[in-house]
């Protein structure tokens, strides 16, 4: 994959929000900034929607932007580029694999203080979710397979599997009060 798209963005400084609305579509598409206004993804149909996105913001907002096709001049400088953006993904991975870590000690928590409630299985139930959908995010836009996707991958799956631990001991627990026992 040598070709690029990279968008030269140029916003109003007031009202911030526009400038702050365009950045967060093109750093949740994963987009690779290049400076003050210059953004760069590999051309591939996953970045293509963030990209329009990102576009009608700028519009909307009274902005200019420029949408390129860019491939390097020589192989090195493609080569640059990936690495570029792989290390951006690289870093995506290690604050999931952190994010991960943070859910499995507040199952730990859960368990320590004895806390077996169904509101409580419903909140952890929705903190996974939101890590797949994160982890689905983030390998659809890892087009160049960042080596941290691997332990990412298998972080997540130890997170399923704690948390199914956990529904056992929430349901056992629950059953046990309803049949009168000692929790």
């Amino acid at each position: 994959m040598n070709e690029w798209v990279v968008l030269i963005v140029r916003l109003p400084a007031q009202p911030s929000r526009h400038r702050v609305a365009v950045w967060r579509e093109l750093r949740k598409v994963g987009g690779l900034s290049l400076g003050q206004g210059v953004w760069a993804v590999p051309r591939v149909p996953v970045f293509a929607d963030g990209i329009e996105r990102a576009v009608h913001l700028t519009e909307r907002a009274d902005g200019e932007v420029v949408v390129l096709r860019a491939s390097g001049r020589e192989p090195a400088d493609a080569a640059r580029f990936q690495a570029m953006f792989t290390a951006a993904r690289e870093e995506d991975w290690a604050e999931f694999t952190a994010d991960c870590g943070k859910y499995e000690a507040e199952l730990d928590k859960e368990i320590r203080t004895a806390k077996f409630t169904l509101a409580e299985l419903e909140e952890e139930e929705q903190s996974l979710e939101r890590l797949r959908r994160w982890h689905r995010d983030l390998k659809a836009r890892d087009v160049f397979g960042a080596p941290g996707a691997g332990p990412a991958e298998r972080r997540l799956a130890e997170c399923a599997r704690r948390f199914e631990d956990y529904s056992e001991r929430v349901f056992a627990h629950l059953h046990a009060f309803d049949q009168g026992e000692e929790p």
